[in-house]
């Protein structure tokens, strides 16, 4: 990578112009949030929906394409323009099967990619963009904002600081209920959203593989196309996680809510609600900074959640089985 772009790029005088791909989508005003937050602005953006008016509260004055082929002519044009009109980053809220052709596309008009999670489905797609992100001189960027909380950067802390044979019991649960919508969207088909586990789970995978380590062992007990369940030996924690859309599998605790996250580390509950939505800045101000996570960091969770969805379920063994999969309609389906 030449002196003169990684310059270009950190040079957080100047303000960025951005694209962004999704932006019709759930998770997209955090983005838009985020890159408002950090000084700049949005210059176009694409997504097959039109329903789109949250862009009026952020950057009214963004191109908006529904036909990735005039987006494409747009972002073109901008490049020919100059450094000061040219597209420097492309956030990324497409659709998870389609993140790795996405990202390819802000490598070939030299733009930085800000790939929301997860980065890519299948690990050998990780392989490839490796190779071509060390061939065009660019980073490929990958939201894992848990990395961010000051709750978890703090347990970080504490568990490197023991002795090396200290081991934990977690117990990661996290529910968040969808209606029969989501599975005629591409949601509810895992060759294009990697299943329950990669859809949702995989930022709570990774934050526990930053701060207990690489994973020994795994087991899975449950899967259907609703909820998933098994058991993680990481070098300083077992893990019995439960992940569900289903709203039935909300505890009593949830009454009135339509989503339940719980981490609790040897019966100690972790409490990183707060803040929760902010962190999307925080990683767009690291990523501008010249830092950020990249293919390095996404590379593990992605080899885990892939290998989860290929496994088979069986029984639990030795007290591995998560305390919610008792429930009497999910132990008869295990």
């Amino acid at each position: 990578m030449s002196e003169s772009r990684v310059a270009s790029d950190q040079d957080r005088g100047r303000e960025k112009n951005f694209a962004i791909i999704g932006v019709g989508g759930y998770i997209a005003p955090r983005h838009l949030n985020a890159i408002r937050a950090s000084g700049h602005r949005i210059v176009a953006a694409l997504d097959k929906h039109d329903s789109v008016g949250i862009l009026d509260s952020y950057f009214p004055d963004a191109e908006f394409f529904t036909e990735f082929e005039r987006f494409d002519r747009h972002v073109e044009k901008l490049r020919r323009m100059g450094e000061d009109r040219r597209v420097h980053y492309l956030t990324i809220c497409s659709p998870n099967y389609l993140h790795d052709a996405h990202i390819r596309y802000a490598l070939r008009i030299n733009a930085n990619p800000i790939c929301e999670k997860p980065l890519v489905i299948n690990p050998w797609n990780v392989d490839a963009l490796e190779e071509l992100e060390q061939e065009c001189g660019r980073k490929i960027n990958c939201i894992l904002q848990l990395r961010l909380h000051p709750a978890l950067i703090a347990l970080k802390e504490q568990i490197r600081d023991e002795p090396a044979s200290a081991r934990h019991l977690i117990d990661l649960t996290y529910i968040t209920s969808r209606g029969r919508w989501y599975f005629s969207s591409w949601k509810g088909d895992p060759e294009k959203s990697g299943g329950v586990a990669t859809n949702i789970g995989i930022h709570f995978f990774d934050m526990l593989m930053w701060i207990f380590g690489d994973v020994l062992y795994y087991e899975l007990h449950h899967s259907d196309p609703t909820r998933m369940a098994g058991f993680v030996k990481l070098n300083k924690a077992d893990v019995r996680w439960f992940l569900s859309i289903n709203r039935n599998d909300l505890p009593a605790q949830a009454a009135g809510k339509s989503t339940y996250r719980s981490i609790t580390v040897d019966g100690r509950e972790i409490e990183f609600s707060e803040k929760f939505a902010d962190l999307h800045t925080l990683v767009y101000q690291d990523i501008l900074a010249g830092r950020g996570f990249g293919i390095k960091e996404v590379r593990p969770s992605i080899n885990l959640v892939h290998a989860l969805r290929y496994s088979a379920a069986h029984d639990a063994e030795n007290g591995h089985r998560h305390p919610l999969l008792s429930a009497p309609a999910l132990a008869a389906a295990s």
